[in-house]
């Protein structure tokens, strides 16, 4: 019996602050103006991509202590740009990262669940974790936890918030003019508590009815009645994008979907088969989760064309000046002196706890710098490249390059394959950089029959092709204490 064939799910990030965009060609406009947000969602919506997908930043990265201005340096606020986005497009899913480290789970509620009103039920939230004290040092608390913690107040941190949405089950406001009834159940309270009634505890912690909540744990403690009542979407759509071992745990329990870096066949299909080969033990099936990998892309009118514009943009991206910056991540030592056109220092890395490139998550990658720089010697000397055409080689290739047939069969077979089951695409440029491929590769993965031509749907649930959830679910995430306790 033949495997039925999957169909394709398809989203764009919106890139930011790191070397994938090319700020400097002319093609390229600005990473603030609402007009390149817009074009871009318009765009990704035109092609009927299920999401367009924010990254965010909490801190300005900074290298040798100043602020690493080779990338775009800043952005608008996550929240504020996908809400104005919820005005210019129908039917595209908005998702944004947010921080679970560095917040508090009653505001982000509020905000995700006021985007999904606004947009109609197409709000995904990107749970993230923050890991050093250079970020923290932004915020009232500073400092930072160790990872096992990380993801403890990640969890309990979505269970809260989950708690939040569940506490409005849905019908609850009538708005009857003749009664003069807004809210059916009486027992929910009336306005006079105002904003602060979350953070009222003064009738002894009890309390019933629409939008009441009372989480209690290690890292929140916090009781009231939720403002905002339940959205189309009852919760948004969560997405996770971890790689280490927790962070597959934490995608496992409780994400509608993972963010991967892993865009190779063979690696795709490993992580592919390791993740989805979690779920059963949090009583979940494999349609429930889906693998999504971000990719690069390069277009020409012949394989070998695309080839060489792909070369052209690895340049572009890997500037003399940003070579000498990526050496010095991994050396952790002023490197400014040398030619990158020249060969790799011969001294060795400074394996030091104190990094020059605070706060950049390359730091985290070179567990062990003296192994690496090792490694990167012998591929220079095998393959005579300079510094900059190592560090082009090292820090990543285009996942698909070639004419969009050429591509439109390498997305579909990879997907076939169970690699992914789609793919998050980042253009160099923007906000055009989505364009052609748009025009070109999207109506021909439409023609093999494994892309939506239209909009089935109008949530962000129904474009991912994940269940409704239920009016008044108020289960918790699988993972979370919450869950435990009740198995």
């Amino acid at each position: 019996m033949s495997k039925p064939r999957k169909q394709i799910h398809l989203a764009a990030h919106f890139p930011g602050v790191n070397n994938t965009t090319v700020w400097s060609d002319p093609r390229s406009g600005s990473h603030i103006e609402f007009s390149s947000f817009a074009h871009f969602a318009q765009t990704a919506e035109r092609a009927k991509f299920d999401f367009l997908f924010l990254a965010e930043g909490l801190r300005l990265r900074e290298q040798n202590g100043q602020i690493y201005d080779l990338d775009v340096v800043g952005r608008p606020d996550t929240f504020t740009v996908l809400a104005a986005l919820a005005a210019v497009t129908d039917r595209l899913g908005l998702a944004g990262t947010i921080n679970s480290t560095f917040n508090e789970p009653y505001e982000v509620a509020r905000q995700f669940a006021s985007l999904d009103h606004l947009s109609g039920g197409r709000a995904a939230w990107n749970v993230v974790t923050s890991w050093d004290a250079f970020t923290g040092e932004n915020f009232r608390r500073g400092g930072f936890l160790p990872q096992e913690a990380r993801y403890e107040r990640a969890q309990n941190f979505l269970q809260t918030t989950w708690e939040l949405f569940d506490s409005w089950r849905g019908g609850e406001i009538i708005a009857d003019k003749q009664s003069g009834i807004f809210v059916a159940d009486d027992s929910a309270g009336d306005d006079s508590a105002g904003d602060d009634s979350a953070g009222d505890d003064s009738a002894g912690g009890t309390g019933s009815g629409a939008g009441w909540f009372a989480h209690h744990d290690q890292h929140f403690d916090i009781s009231g009645y939720f403002n905002v009542p339940r959205s189309p979407q009852g919760r948004p759509v969560i997405f996770q994008a971890g790689d280490s071992h927790d962070g597959r745990e934490f995608a496992a329990a409780s994400a509608d979907a993972i963010f991967s870096r892993h865009s190779t066949l063979d690696d795709g299909q490993a992580f592919y088969a390791d993740v989805k080969g979690r779920l059963a033990r949090y009583g979940r099936t494999r349609d429930q989760l889906l693998i999504l990998p971000a990719a690069t892309f390069v277009l020409g009118d012949t394989d070998d064309q695309a080839q060489e514009l792909a070369r052209e943009v690895r340049l572009q991206q890997v500037s003399g000046q940003t070579a000498i910056k990526f050496a010095e991540q991994l050396w952790n030592r002023d490197l400014s002196g040398y030619d990158p056109d020249g060969p790799l220092p011969e001294i060795d890395p400074d394996p030091g706890e104190n990094t020059i490139a605070r706060g950049r998550a390359s730091v985290r990658m070179y567990r062990d710098p003296l192994a690496t720089a090792a490694q990167w010697r012998a591929k220079a000397d095998a393959q005579k490249l300079s510094i900059r055409e190592l560090i082009v080689e090292v820090t990543g290739r285009q996942s698909f390059v070639g004419t969009p047939a050429t591509v439109a069969e390498t997305i579909n077979s990879f997907v076939q394959a169970d690699a992914s089951d789609g793919f998050i695409l980042v253009p160099h440029i923007t906000p055009g950089g989505l364009d052609e491929f748009a025009d070109t590769v999207v109506p021909l993965l439409q023609e093999r029959g494994v892309f939506r031509a239209e909009y089935q749907g109008s949530t962000l649930r129904e474009h991912l092709g994940l269940a409704p959830l239920p009016a008044g679910s108020r289960a918790a995430p699988a993972g979370s204490p919450a869950a435990r306790a009740a198995s």
